[in-house]
């Protein structure tokens, strides 16, 4: 396969840098991933009954004239769900490049082997960036059993995105289906930017209930930023508004949660909030076209 291409940024309205990629349902109907599904679209209220495979994904975003960040979650070890192969997922994106820009996923645990995927998928498909969820994957972000793995994303150029703050995965099921918050704490990854400073860093979603936390992480690390994934914008506590709309304006980026949150719903939302007019084209596209170097 050749190297990924990136969508003409110039004719899309906005860019979502926080979308899922999702296999058809039911190809692992043993190992409860499509009953863990059907969970996250009843607490997040989606509108999808199964979630949407990627050319679903793509021909929405397609129809809507927006590009998307899409990637899989390599959650095996924890969750008992096998992942979508990394592989996979890029060969039918692939197909779909005028609007999706793919990122992959390595779960850290898997030591040299995972840094040498990584590896692999920067020189040979060009993949621009890496999904962590420290909940999922069940690790501390500053682990430093991670770091022979973020090396190779530095080393490549590419970005490391990680979910922050609570999460809808396992809510509502018993134990919160094993899913510890802990991990997911946005000051975990200070010590990944301090010791990584080259590392481009997203600390995806308002990072309930550790928002000051973020904030504070991305405004004394230049190479941090922050997507605004996951919530409807009218939850948006007022100091995260207040950063949006001052010292954090160039590094705050638009993301749904694609499909539990649809860019429908995130945009329209998002026109109600109390934002400055000159600050909304670099949160809806230009700070990720600077971030992605497109």
């Amino acid at each position: 396969m050749p190297k990924l291409k990136l969508p003409d940024i110039d004719k899309v309205v906005a860019i979502d840098i926080h979308t899922h990629a999702e296999e058809p349902c039911g190809t692992h109907p043993d190992d409860g991933y499509d009953d863990f599904q059907a969970q996250m679209a009843e607490y997040f209220k989606s509108p999808h009954k199964h979630p949407p495979t990627v050319p679903e994904t793509a021909a929405y975003y397609r129809s809507k004239n927006i590009a998307a960040v899409i990637f899989p979650v390599d959650a095996e070890r924890e969750t008992g769900f096998r992942r979508y192969k990394n592989e996979e997922m890029l060969e039918i994106a692939s197909e779909h490049l005028d609007v999706l820009i793919p990122f992959v996923s390595i779960d850290p645990h898997k030591g040299k082997l995972g840094a040498r995927e990584a590896r692999k998928l920067i020189e040979e498909y060009g993949v621009r960036g890496f999904k962590f969820h420290p909940t999922m994957q069940g690790f501390y972000a500053n682990d430093r059993m991670a770091y022979p793995l973020y090396e190779e994303i530095n080393n490549g150029g590419a970005i490391a995105l990680f979910h922050t703050g609570q999460t809808g995965v396992g809510s509502g099921m018993p134990g919160g289906m094993g899913m510890r918050l802990k991990y997911s704490n946005p000051m975990y990854m200070d010590d990944v930017a301090a010791d990584f400073p080259d590392l481009k860093i997203i600390l995806a979603h308002p990072s309930f209930p550790w928002q000051e936390e973020a904030l504070s992480v991305a405004t004394h690390k230049p190479n941090v930023y922050i997507d605004l994934s996951g919530w409807s914008p009218k939850y948006f506590p007022p100091i995260l508004v207040r950063y949006i709309n001052s010292i954090l304006q160039d590094k705050m980026l638009f993301g749904s949660d694609w499909p539990v949150i649809t860019p429908d719903r995130w945009l329209s939302d998002f026109s109600k909030i109390e934002i400055r007019d000159e600050i909304r084209p670099k949160v809806l596209k230009a700070n990720a076209r600077k971030l992605l170097g497109i």
